[in-house]
């Protein structure tokens, strides 16, 4: 049985750094369900538009119509004209002087604050980029994962696959002494981030220690995708059995999907166990297109409801599968990982969710990425199981609860997973009682 160099619901407890980020990624998990990213308003429209939204409780597409109104001369509601009334005379009239896109993103930031919604939020130019790339998949740099040991020295723990760092021959086990002519010694994470982000195309030299060597290395900055989707075959005794680890659902994430089943589906697998332990969630359309190639045509994937409107959203292909699933869960499987597990719950009928309750997340958000950098961020629907089950606050309870041992928390190995070996178990025995 093959080992696995690292899963994805496992955090290591070391200081460990993507050079997409500016700080340690496990700081902040996504938990999102992104139902559209939207683009092209500058802070000021958003301002406006938030306003009208809450004030009149429609749909923002309406609120951009009503806000262009407003710079034609036309009429508004007293609420929103006294809110500009006070903007503009803070502007003109407090006694120190003012930037106005501050003041903007501070009431657009108070606003979604009064909403008492953790998921609604404003995100400045840093934040709102962190949080792109995440959901995007793919950002600018050179694709690396270091790791600073307590001695100081800055280490390469990981390599993306055909990145500009794989293309450079950047290994593993790779020692970082300077980047750009400065020495990486004493420097923090945030530091050595700032030296490596760099535009596309532009170049950043490396100095490595390797096998007791130095070496120079010149990489040029390029699109890293982010690897969200693994796999694996275990080879049972009577059986194979397909592995599919989904750590996110980015924007490439059914492509990688996709491109992995078919791989292990070439194997001839018998079963497959869906692994989504630790998946904060992502893009819903993401979601959407891979239970589409399990799920029969007009089966329901899962339910929007919308200010007491409730939708039910059904598989529109003709792509379907029928062979047993074991889907795994752990309590920080949340929002499209969640939506993902009810789906196969409620309408694949040879799967079995095992593991944990997890997360509790049913809203879904909308993000507008803003002219100025920044991005807004609300929830504008529930979504329901395809049963019409919430569970917000409340989670998906497993078939079969099973916990992972102390023992695989002080050695992540295959053969610890107490979780994926009884779902191995259980795919074993459905195999073999069908054949």
């Amino acid at each position: 049985m093959s080992k696995h160099k690292r899963f994805p619901f496992i955090k290591p407890n070391m200081k460990n750094i993507s050079f997409l980020d500016e700080v340690d990624s496990e700081e902040e998990d996504v938990r999102e369900v992104i139902v559209e990213t939207k683009s092209g308003f500058n802070t000021l429209e958003v301002l406006v538009i938030v306003i009208i939204s809450i004030i009149f409780g429609i749909v923002v597409g309406s609120s951009l119509s009503i806000f262009r109104q407003e710079y034609r001369g036309e009429k508004v509601s007293n609420s929103l004209q006294e809110l500009i009334t006070v903007y503009q005379d803070i502007l003109d009239t407090y006694y120190k002087d003012i930037d106005e896109a501050d003041l903007v993103d501070a009431a657009v930031d108070g606003m979604l604050s009064s909403l008492d919604d953790p998921y609604s939020t404003y995100m400045d130019e840093d934040s709102a980029t962190t949080f792109n790339e995440t959901v995007d998949g793919s950002y600018v740099g050179i694709g690396v994962t270091i790791h600073i040991k307590d001695s100081g020295e800055v280490t390469v723990i990981g390599v993306t696959k055909n990145s500009p760092a794989d293309e450079a021959n950047i290994k593993e086990g790779d020692i970082i002494l300077s980047l750009d002519g400065k020495s990486v010694s004493g420097l923090s994470l945030e530091e050595i981030s700032s030296i490596v982000k760099g535009d596309s195309n532009s170049k950043l030299k490396m100095v490595l220690e390797r096998d007791n060597e130095e070496i120079t290395k010149t990489v040029t900055r390029g699109t890293v995708d982010m690897v969200s989707v693994t796999s694996d075959v275990f080879r049972m005794e009577q059986s194979k059995v397909g592995y599919i680890s989904i750590s996110s659902f980015a924007a490439n994430t059914y492509k990688q999907f996709k491109k992995e089943l078919k791989n292990i589906e070439k194997k001839n697998i018998n079963s497959l166990v869906l692994d989504v332990r630790s998946n904060p969630g992502g893009h819903l359309s993401q979601t959407r297109d891979i239970l589409e190639l399990f799920l029969k045509k007009n089966q329901v994937l899962y339910q929007v409801e919308f200010k007491g409107k409730v939708t039910k959203i059904k598989d529109k292909t003709k792509t379907s599968r029928n062979y047993p699933i074991v889907v795994l869960i752990n309590s920080s499987s949340a929002s499209a990982a969640e939506i993902l597990a009810s789906a196969f719950q409620d309408s694949y009928p040879n799967a079995i969710l095992l593991g944990e309750k997890t997360y509790g997340k049913g809203t879904i958000q909308t993000a507008y990425s803003l002219s100025d950098g920044s991005t807004l961020k609300y929830t504008t629907d529930k979504w329901l199981t395809p049963k019409g089950k919430s569970i917000d606050g409340k989670g998906v309870s497993p078939d079969e609860v099973v916990l992972l041992t102390t023992e695989y928390f002080k050695n992540p190995t295959v053969e610890n997973d107490l979780q994926l070996q009884t779902a191995l178990s259980i795919l074993e025995k459905k195999t073999t009682n069908s054949d």
